[in-house]
């Protein structure tokens, strides 16, 4: 490039306002008589080092360039071209070192706008997710079914008794310690001065009593553990049973507008937040609330006149720490709604490592990770600022009051209107009493918290499936043939009902016959296998087997004995080869294992395992290769000898080796069945019985491959472009 802008005579043009204009051919440079400016978009992209150093360099180059005089018109200029060539060269050195830094600058700069939109798009969906949760969910809000928790709790009811009774005794009890201690002090002070010898003989009475009531407040302690972790254990496994339940019954359009995350937290955090609620709420507050009854009664038995001054600040103060309470509840929500955030981050590229990998992501995924672990180092910090605060503030509260206490009852020691050991037991039952009452303020968060949590999962437990997945007709086996018949069928996804795809779909697979459906992506192939599966329900029109309209047939019996699907991406279990196989059917023999994976070309890779069928496979059987788990899968399909085969691009991932594997296998299971095969490339259906072509929804062209390509239509002309685009493969 430099060499070309070199060619031709270097003239000097008339100076104009302190610039002279070199030209050589069509190309101009510029000398600047003065230091040379910098654009202001320079600066932006670049460091203040940086940014001189371009223009000093920059300024320099241009200098040398200067003419004292043009030559004349006519005249060679090749003295002139080597005395310029030098400082040329440096000149567009410059411009390159200038367009070097700058494209990198701008490189840096988007990549950097790109990771911020990324986060920001991140936080978006995140905020909008929590908004959907404290709304009460994917969908909309809900109140709390106390008859369906009711249900739940019912079985446990004895053992929530049982604790509920614990709960009141250890209050009680609690209320008779500082009391038992003040008699303990009293009688340690009328004994301590006159030194008497039977001091044991005396003190025995009380601390037995203390002893005898410190063992009885541990074994309530215990049981009421225990019990109130047997209910509470319990009743969070009842619902997620029935979390889990229910949600497996619901239909596959309910899973394509809710995200896993969502439904896994419902299942694992929900449960367990309204589970701990549930105990903290349900049973300590009994114990709370009569412990502050009782202490109340006590703290007046023993002085009035510092009961009623107590009460006059006490509710103040413990009001005023349960506002600041609640913010710090505010706080600590959103800190763990951000640590949930950087969660979904490291999740997000742990479970996509291969996909970060393989476009050396690495760097990008680390500072997003990074961004949100800042936030949330942020947010903690402060909350740990604010405890900090809120703590003090409270012990410098409450050791004034008791100051304040100690100091009203010395002075009525002095008048002799109180005992040292009453005195004792009015400061203990005091700190008990604004502990209890701080537990209730807290209490109250946590039954809001908990009901919260509870209409979350009572929501997805009560949700009714728009599709059953069990009951209705079954075609005896002697009875199955196998006809499939699609008449008139539009249908649209319920996440996207405004786009149409199927628009009066109308074609028949014959019993024992291999149909192939092909045509462009988005031309609606896939959506007929998952309607024939009865994943979904046209919106209009009909699909039968053997006359019957599926909608009528039991979905359990048509999936499980029927009909066997492989797919693209077949999905295999992180447990052993074998139980993968049996998947399809639990009651199948070791020995029926084995035939169908040797049907399926698998016995042999599978036996060269180091422990054969029952090597265990990675999580998404990402151990095996794709032809590998292919065949794993067909296994799995042909255990339970369906009469329907439906095939949705089974080898378009596969290399031409594993392809061919594969193929043998599938067709060996297509003999004797009824085989839908959904296809993108043509070389693999030519055998076909038929080959349907889709476009927008609706059969263009139907027929077998010599007759389609007899028409020279669409098929042809699909044909034609898919052997053009192989030929330029091979040829590149």
């Amino acid at each position: 490039m430099l060499l070309s802008l070199l060619r031709g005579p270097l003239v000097a043009a008339p100076r104009r306002h302190g610039v002279i204009f070199l030209q050589r051919g069509p190309f101009q440079i510029v000398s600047s008589l003065h230091p040379l400016p910098v654009p202001s978009s320079l600066s932006s992209h670049f460091t203040p080092s940086t940014t001189r150093s371009i223009r000093q360099l920059f300024t320099s180059c241009l200098r040398k360039c200067r003419l004292k005089s043009p030559p004349s018109a006519g005249t060679k200029s090749n003295n002139g071209s080597l005395l310029f060539a030098p400082s040329l060269l440096g000149c567009l050195g410059a411009y390159s070192v200038f367009a070097f830094h700058r494209k990198r600058a701008f490189c840096e700069a988007a990549a950097e706008n790109r990771q911020q939109n990324r986060v920001q798009a991140f936080r978006d969906a995140q905020n909008e997710s929590d908004v959907r949760r404290s709304a009460g969910g994917g969908g909309g809000g809900g109140t709390f079914d106390w008859r369906l928790f009711w249900q739940f709790l019912r079985p446990d009811l004895l053992l929530l008794l049982g604790a509920i009774a614990c709960s009141v005794c250890l209050a009680v009890v609690n209320t008779q310690i500082p009391l038992l201690l003040g008699k303990l002090v009293n009688v340690i002070a009328q004994v301590a001065p006159k030194r008497s010898a039977d001091y044991f003989g005396l003190v025995r009475d009380p601390v037995s009593k203390l002893c005898l009531t410190y063992l009885l407040h541990a074994g309530l302690t215990f049981v009421n553990i225990a019990l109130l972790a047997t209910v509470g254990e319990r009743l969070a496994a009842r619902l997620r049973l029935a979390l889990f339940s229910n949600l497996l019954r619901q239909e596959i359009a309910f899973f394509d507008t809710r995200k896993t995350g969502e439904l896994i937290n419902r299942l694992s955090i929900d449960v367990q937040e309204f589970k701990h609620n549930f105990k903290a709420c349900f049973v300590n507050g009994f114990k709370t609330l009569i412990q502050t009854v009782g202490g109340m009664y006590t703290l007046y038995n023993i002085s009035p006149n510092m009961t009623c001054m107590l009460m006059i600040g006490l509710p103040t103060l413990v009001g005023i720490g349960g506002v600041l309470a609640s913010g710090l509840r505010q706080l600590s929500r959103a800190a763990q709604a951000q640590v949930a955030h950087a969660t979904d981050v490291a999740e997000e590229a742990v479970s996509q490592i291969r996909t970060v990998r393989a476009f050396a992501a690495e760097e990008p995924e680390n500072r997003l990770y990074k961004d949100e672990v800042q936030r949330s180092m942020q947010l903690n910090e402060y909350l740990g600022c604010s405890i900090g605060v809120f703590q003090s503030l409270s012990n410098l509260v409450f050791n004034g009051a008791i100051l304040a206490v100690i100091y009203a009852g010395g002075s009525y020691m002095a008048e002799g209107k109180m005992q040292p050991g009453d005195l004792m037991s009015f400061m203990v039952t005091s700190q008990a009493i604004q502990k209890s009452l701080a537990s209730l303020s807290m209490l109250f968060g946590q039954a809001v918290s908990g009901i919260s949590s509870g209409t979350r999962v009572f929501e997805f437990i009560k949700l009714e499936p728009g599709m059953r997945i069990k009951g209705g007709l079954k075609i005896p086996y002697h009875e199955l043939i196998g006809n499939i018949r699609f008449k008139g069928v539009h249908f649209s996804y319920p996440s996207r009902p405004e786009h149409t795809v199927l628009a009066g779909l109308d074609f028949t697979i014959p019993a024992g016959q291999v149909v192939a459906l092909c045509g462009p992506s988005g031309s609606g192939k896939s959506t007929v296998a998952a309607l024939l599966e009865h994943f979904y329900e046209p919106s209009e029109g009909q699909i039968t087997l053997d006359g019957k309209d599926i909608r009528h047939l039991d979905p359990s019996w048509l999936r499980g004995r029927v009909i066997g699907y492989i797919s693209q991406e077949p999905t295999l279990f992180a447990t052993s080869v074998i139980e993968n196989i049996r998947y399809g059917r639990p009651d199948a023999t070791d020995a029926e294992v084995i035939e169908a994976a040797q049907a399926a070309n698998a016995d042999e890779f599978i036996s060269a395992f180091p422990n054969g069928y029952q090597t265990v496979l990675g999580e998404r059987g990402v151990t095996v290769s794709g032809g590998q788990k292919q065949r794993i899968a067909i296994a799995r399909a042909l255990l339970k000898n369906p009469s329907i085969l439906i095939l949705d691009e089974a080898t378009s991932a596969l290399d031409s080796e594993s392809e061919k594997f594969v193929q043998e296998a599938l067709d060996r299971a297509a003999k004797g069945r009824t085989v839908l095969v959904i296809a993108h490339r043509l070389s693999t259906i030519q055998n076909a019985n038929a080959i349907a072509l889709m476009v927008n929804g609706q059969i263009a062209e139907i027929g077998d491959h010599a007759s389609l390509m007899k028409q020279r239509g669409l098929y042809w002309q699909f044909v034609q472009h898919q052997a053009r685009s192989s030929s330029s493969r091979a040829t590149a």
